[in-house]
Formats: structure tokens, sequence, C-alpha cells
């Protein structure tokens, strides 16, 4: 129901921000802690296997989301989330260590110098996690369901605006600060991060401010208590049951944990190869070159390539599009063999690279993200697709767990065949999963 306390504010007072906000923290947790890591000397086992553990509260967030509906309102659930990301970003600043540049250079940083900001981004990620489940429930309460689908599209716009604002602008800070201390006689990497660290605080402290006084307060939006809360609780108890007791549940299991098993892996080593000394076998970019590379051109073609999957989806169908998604999600890869193996110096070949791997991704998760939809169909549709992202989570988390340990087995150009091997468990999960598929699901 729309009240007149929430018909005073505007949707686009505060949906766009909201979204953007969403982003901001899961990127800054899951994507920048790898860059910053990394720049900051920390070996690529040690960096990938701790920075894939803040996957965690995702993938364990279906288990409290019932807490959010219990206690307190939405509102005051994801403003209370966002005072705390504000107040534990700035804190990161006293947390970042200052190891040396001997050490740094050398890409031998301890990680344990890094447990203060470990500890901080693991808060960090719960509270994003939590975040997450209030504010999609809120924008349900709030906005009346035509203006719900008016602002749908809407709301994706700036949960992506945001990833392109960490991977682009949150990268280039530190790179153009350690640049001018460099020019000043000595770069100062850690000082690059506290300053960045410094802005993306004050930066989410105003989004957080705004929404104090700038998010409506509708009347729908009350704990549920007395009598509905156990009635929760039993539905809580129950939407897992019938998850876990659904036809075929073992397939879908395993088609969510392996079908990108080549990505998972790629992904966490994308960061160090492309920032890596060429000594080493990486690429050697400055981080204003990763950022628009990476973060610009990359999540363009990201975009690009989701696009053209849902529409193909829509006209051809889940079934008949999935091989096409499958061959997009793995052959790419081998735009980072090609990267690997050439070493090429020049920004529009790197360029061309990342977009065609960052394309086939999109293209591919297009598919993925839909047979989440389609196992979840049923009476416990919304409980069961967040058990789905539960997985989604956990698909990335394990691999990721281990990619760097396994490059630095291998070295970057075979890991990368490494990467290609692992295609093959996209191939015989999509063999089977393709079978259980509506010929029409997804066809508009």
């Amino acid at each position: 129901m729309e009240t007149k306390a929430n018909k005073s504010i505007n949707p686009w007072f505060w949906v766009p921000t909201l979204y953007f906000a969403e982003g901001i923290p899961y990127f800054l947790v899951n994507n920048i802690s790898v860059t910053m890591f990394t720049k900051m000397g920390v070996p690529n086992g040690q960096m990938a296997l701790f920075t894939s553990l803040l996957y965690l509260p995702w993938v364990i967030k279906p288990f409290w989301s019932p807490f959010v509906d219990l206690i307190r309102t939405k509102r005051w659930w994801f403003i209370t989330m966002e005072i705390i990301m504000s107040i534990f970003m700035l804190a990161t600043i006293a947390a970042i260590p200052h190891p040396d540049v001997e050490t740094i250079a050398a890409m031998q940083t301890d990680i344990k110098l890094f447990y203060g900001v470990l500890i901080l981004f693991i808060i960090m990620a719960f509270a994003s996690a939590t975040h997450d489940i209030a504010a999609d429930g809120f924008y349900m309460i709030a906005l009346k369901p035509n203006v719900q689908a008016q602002m749908i599209g809407w709301r994706s716009v700036f949960y992506r605006l945001s990833n392109v604002f960490c991977n682009s602008v949150l990268v280039a800070i530190p790179g153009f600060i350690y640049d001018y201390t460099l020019r000043q006689g000595e770069g100062n990497m850690p000082l690059a991060w506290k300053v960045t660290m410094l802005i993306t605080g004050i930066i989410f402290s105003l989004i957080t401010l705004w929404h104090v006084f700038f998010t409506p307060k509708p009347s729908d939006d009350k704990p549920a208590v007395g009598t509905s809360s156990g009635e929760i609780a039993r539905g809580f108890l129950q939407s897992f049951a019938t998850y876990f007791t659904k036809p075929w549940l073992w397939l879908a299991i395993l088609f969510m944990l392996m079908y990108r098993l080549p990505e998972a892996f790629l992904m966490k080593m994308v960061t160090p190869f492309l920032l890596g000394t060429r000594e080493m076998g990486g690429l050697g970019l400055s981080m204003q070159h990763f950022s628009l590379v990476y973060g610009v051109i990359g999540v363009i073609f990201l975009l690009l390539g989701g696009i053209v999957g849902g529409y193909m989806i829509s006209h051809m169908g889940l079934k008949r599009s999935i091989w096409w998604m499958a061959a997009g999600m793995t052959l790419p890869c081998l735009s980072f063999v090609y990267l690997s193996i050439w070493l090429p110096t020049s920004l529009v070949s790197t360029s061309i690279a990342v977009a065609i791997e960052q394309f086939g991704y999109g293209f591919g998760f297009t598919a993925y993200m839909m047979y989440m939809m389609y196992f979840s169909e049923g009476e416990f549709k919304t409980s069961h697709y967040a058990i789905c992202t539960g997985f989604m989570a956990l698909s990335m988390m394990i691999p990721g767990m281990f990619a760097g340990y396994i490059q630095e087995a291998l070295g970057y150009q075979n890991f990368f065949w490494m990467v290609i091997a692992c295609c093959a468990a996209t191939v015989f999960v999509t063999i089977f999963v393709r079978r259980r598929i509506p010929a029409e699901y997804g066809k508009k």
C-alpha cells in the first residue's frame, strides 16, 4: 500500500541511491580487496584464499534472512547496515599496514599484516549481505507494483554503475596518488589506499545521510511479530525442506557449482595477472590503465553480453540457447591464454581480449541466472531462489580459495590452460541439465 508518507518522496530520490549503495560494499569487498592486496604485495596464493573467504556471507545469507522480517523494519535494517558499513570503511584507514617498498615489489607481504583489514571487510560483507535482503524487501513494500515495474530496470542500471564506479574510479584513485608520491621521491602505496578508503567512506556516509532524510516510511514496513513470527519460522523450515526434496536436486546443485568453474578460477587471477610485472609473467598495467581496461571496457562488455543473452533466451527459450551460452562461458577464456603467451604491450590488444572474455561471461551467465529461476519455480519461489544464490556464491568461493596457489605452482600461462581444461565441467553439467528444461521455458 502506498501511504501519504511515501507519496511525498518520489522514488527517483531514493531508488537509484539505494541500489548504487547496495553495490559499493559488495564490489569493494570482493573486487577491490583483490586489487588492494595485489598492489600491496600479498602473494597470489594468500590473496586468493583470504579474499575468496569474503564471499561467505553471501553463501549463508538465506539462513538469517527471516530475521530481517521478524525484527524491526526494512528501512531500519538497510539504514543501520549503511551506518555500520560507513564506519568500518573509515576504520579501514587505520588498519591498512605499511610494508616496505622492497617487500611490496617482491610480492612477499605477509597476509597476517592484513588481518585487521580482513576483519573489517568480513563485517562489511555481513552488513552488505543483510543490506541486500532489506533493500529488496523495502523496494517491494514502499512501491506499488506498477511503480516497481517502472523502476526495476533503473535499479539494475544503478547497481551496475556501482560496479563501474568501484572497478574504475576506486582503482584509478590509488593509481594517481601512488604516481604523485612516486614523483615526490618514493611511491607510497599504503597512503594511496588510505586516501581511497577515506574517499569511499565519505561518499558512502553521504549516501547514508541522504537515505535517512529521503527514503519513505511506508505503513506496511513493520516487523512480523506475535503469531506471524512462528508462521515465518515454520515457513522458513518448510522452504528448506521443500527445496531439498525437489526433483533432480543434486543435478541442479552440481550445475550451480560447476557451470562457472572456468570463470571462478579465471576471475580471481585476472587482477594480479593484468597488474603483475612482466618479469613475473603479468602484463604490468598501471592502475589507471587497469581501471580503464577491466573496470570500464570490461564491465561495459559484461553488461552487453547479459543484454544479448536475455534477448536470445526471450526469442529462443533457455533450452535452445543454453549451448550457445555454455560456449560463451568457456571459449572466450582463450583470450587470457593469448595474453599470457604473447604479453602484448598494446592497450588496444589487451582491451579487445578482455572485452571478448567479459562479453562471453556476461552472455553465458544469463543461462545460469535463468536456470536458477526455473529451478526455483513453485510455492516458495523467493526462498528457493535465495538458496540458489547461496550455491552461486559458493561456486565462486571454493575455486577462488585455491586459484592463487595453483597459479603460483603453474605460472600464469599454464594456469590459463588449466582454466580451459575446466571448461569440460561446464560442458558436462550442461549436457544433463538441458534435458530437464522445458522447450518453451524463458521464451516470450
